[in-house]
């Protein structure tokens, strides 16, 4: 008779352990997606974000309490029912910080969410940043639980850490030293990711800042890995961010060019660069500057209001076509580097070759 109703009991164990994953299988084929084509209706994404984040832990959840609900059915299990329920609360921990894991991703609408709500101000740095610290608080925080559960002191354990800490920080001295250098680039913010910039050890576009290091991509294409602890001791130009770029170079004519000439010349010339669209007209030099050794040199300074390189580049040309049609106009003509050799003949004596041997003979 015991026998028989042990049987039964496990079969009913059986039974509960099939139909939760029965109804885990409807639950994630019909129900599930029912809600996700629900939840798209929504004026925002970030409820269906947030089902999307707890599917896979939801489906363990169904395996979880079918498990757990067979055991308690189950004949087998009487004296080991507290490492069971032990097992259980652990697991249901792990389900959720599994879904928060999720949640928390670099890709997640989660910072999205808390930019709009709080402004602040958030870029392609600080979310990486905040992603990995909530991951590794939220692994941390599981681990503590998971070993509370089981009675082991964890107080102990930080404890035992803390008599290697003088040790290990020492070993990992660069490793941290890197960490807070990342830290100090994502708050001060010299640079964000997709800025061009110049530093003693790359020139380049930033593709990543990370814990350790920040990646440059130069600009023949090799990837330059500076140690944050180096970078952000270092001087950094960030050139993305000039309000302006400059145009200088200087101009030389020939000195046949009379006073009247160049003095109009330099007139139109800054007439003709305050006037143009793309230049900044508030910073406009040009200037008969010097003699130079093969003409006279005539300055010009000004910044374009665009700090694009191409755009500047068709400004600086425009320019340039412009310069050549005033020159023109006032019969300027451009110096370019001369030298005048001056040969001259010396005279010679030459004797009469007859009067030569009479002389000789004498």
């Amino acid at each position: 008779m015991m026998s028989a109703a042990y049987m039964i009991q496990a079969g009913i164990s059986i039974a509960i352990l099939l139909l939760f994953l029965v109804l885990r299988k409807i639950f994630t084929k019909y129900v599930f997606q029912l809600i996700i084509k629900v939840s798209h209706r929504t004026p925002t994404d970030f409820f269906t974000h947030i089902l999307l984040s707890i599917e896979k832990p939801l489906r363990w959840f169904f395996v979880l309490i079918g498990l757990y609900t067979a055991i308690n059915y189950s004949p087998f299990f009487d004296q080991e029912m507290q490492l069971v329920n032990q097992f259980y609360r652990s697991s249901i921990v792990i389900l959720l910080a599994w879904g928060l894991y999720n949640l928390t991703g670099v890709s997640s609408m989660f910072f999205d969410k808390i930019n709009r709500r709080f402004e602040l101000d958030m870029d392609d740095i600080l979310a990486p940043f905040l992603s990995k610290v909530l991951r590794f608080l939220i692994f941390a925080l599981t681990f503590s639980i998971v070993a509370q559960e089981f009675h082991y002191d964890v107080n102990g354990f930080v404890a035992g850490l803390g008599l290697g800490g003088l040790a290990f920080a020492l070993a990992a001295k660069d490793t941290i030293g890197n960490f807070f250098g990342g830290i100090i680039l994502i708050t001060e913010k010299p640079f964000t990711i997709g800025d061009w910039i110049n530093t003693p050890n790359a020139e380049g576009v930033v593709e990543e800042i990370s814990f350790r290091s920040t990646k440059i991509r130069t600009f023949p294409q090799a990837l330059v890995t500076v140690p944050n602890s180096t970078i952000a001791n270092e001087p950094i130009t960030n050139w993305t961010k000039m309000g302006k770029r400059q145009i200088t170079f200087t101009l030389s004519v020939t000195f046949k060019t009379t006073e009247e000439q160049l003095h109009t010349g330099v007139k139109r010339l800054e007439k003709m660069l305050r006037e143009h669209n793309g230049i900044h007209d508030d910073v406009v030099s040009v200037a008969f500057e010097k003699f130079a050794a093969h003409g006279l040199d005539v300055h010009i300074n000004c910044f374009t209001k665009t700090t694009d390189f191409s755009a500047h580049l068709k400004i600086k040309q425009d320019i340039n076509f412009k310069i050549m049609k005033i020159f023109e106009e006032e019969g300027i003509s451009f110096a370019y580097p001369t030298q005048t050799v001056i040969l001259e003949k010396a005279e010679e004596t030459v004797l009469d070759p007859l009067n030569k041997r009479e002389h000789e003979h004498v």
